[in-house]
């Protein structure tokens, strides 16, 4: 591929391109939400793709004053799967631009 300013303009507008659809994207992400459930749906909790937790339930049957620490490795375990469900999520998004990526090997820039 040989070098000039027509291509190095085109991919310059690819780049930008791409970064506006990556900002779109992310804040796509921060606004959809997942929910995750622990002890079979005894304790769930909705978070947003930004990470923000923006909501926990938790079953009345379940909140015994004896019970506290299975009370809260049930909030940890829903909490951590709700955050791997986000980064899941974000993950396959982000995945979409790979191919939107310009072809760079012919400017040797020294990578």
């Amino acid at each position: 591929m040989k070098f000039n300013m027509q291509n190095m303009q085109g991919m310059l507008q690819q780049a930008q391109k791409m970064q506006e659809e990556m900002e779109k994207m992310k804040s796509e992400m921060n606004a959809k939400e997942v929910t995750a459930d622990a002890g079979g749906g005894m304790v769930e909790v909705t978070m947003r793709g930004s990470g923000d937790l923006v909501s926990l339930k938790i079953a009345k049957e379940i909140v015994d004053p004896n019970e506290i620490e299975m009370l809260e490795d049930l909030v940890l375990a829903a909490v951590n799967k709700a955050k791997k469900d986000v980064d899941n999520m974000v993950s396959q998004e982000m995945g979409k631009f790979g191919g939107m990526m310009p072809d760079l090997s012919g400017l040797n820039l020294g990578l």
